[in-house]
């Protein structure tokens, strides 16, 4: 979500007040993600759904939706340190518009009012009873590094973490001679094991590479069964003995 579409009442109504905070946001990093959350959780707020799937952006995304709370911090921080160097001017030209200007006062408590939506956010992250993570990955070296890296910044934040899904996993067909899809196999099967090593406490679920894509609610439906029935029990029946 743009932050261009960001909620009324979190900027208010007021043009100037509005285009300040917008301007300062947006430089914020992880500021779409954060507030593309919070607008969600304010929809859902009155409805009843038994589970909510936020699909995130990449890691280096979501690691900063995670540290946003605290860069606001620094931000507030350095807006308090204008209003105090710079007070005396920002009166003197209220006064110049005829007390129509917002003051730094009232800036701060709109920040306020944003960082309190995002530290919610985050308190909502950090209960393991609301929230889990559930790691996404293909069996290939940048992969296995980025969700390495994932995990640990995950356990930083107190954020629950024990579910890793290895997705496009290649199945070579019993007795084929393909020697590029066993050359490939062998390749993936490296970085299945460090998976297995790393995390020999999580969850790991295998998913087979379609020959076509996934899309529609009929394949997603046939799809999801890998989930909660392993291919690689099926797989291994065929094997020759």
């Amino acid at each position: 979500m743009d932050i261009e579409e960001s909620p009324q009442e979190t900027f208010g109504d007021d043009p100037q007040i509005g285009s300040f905070v917008k301007e300062i946001a947006g430089a914020i990093p992880g500021i779409d993600e954060a507030m593309s959350f919070a607008e969600v959780m304010k929809l859902v707020q009155n409805m009843k759904f038994s589970c909510i799937v936020f699909d995130t952006a990449p890691t280096g995304h979501t690691l900063r939706l995670l540290s946003f709370p605290s860069l606001l911090d620094k931000g507030l921080g350095k807006i308090m340190s204008l209003k105090n160097k710079f007070g005396g001017m920002f009166q003197q030209m209220q006064n110049m518009f005829g007390g129509q200007m917002q003051t730094p006062e009232q800036m701060e408590d709109r920040m306020e009012s944003l960082k309190k939506v995002i530290e919610e956010v985050n308190k909502q992250f950090k209960n393991p009873d609301l929230t889990t993570f559930i790691c996404v990955c293909i069996p290939e070296f940048l992969s296995l590094y980025e969700t390495e890296r994932l995990v640990q910044e995950l356990t930083k934040f107190e954020i629950d973490v024990n579910n890793i899904i290895i997705n496009q996993v290649l199945f070579p067909e019993p007795g084929g001679s393909c020697g590029l899809c066993n050359a490939r196999s062998k390749m993936q099967q490296k970085y299945i094991d460090q998976i297995g090593d790393l995390y020999e406490d999580f969850h790991v679920a295998k998913l087979p590479l379609q020959r076509e894509e996934v899309r529609g609610k009929k394949s997603l439906e046939s799809f999801s069964q890998h989930l909660l029935h392993p291919y690689e029990e099926e797989y291994k029946k065929l094997l020759p003995k």
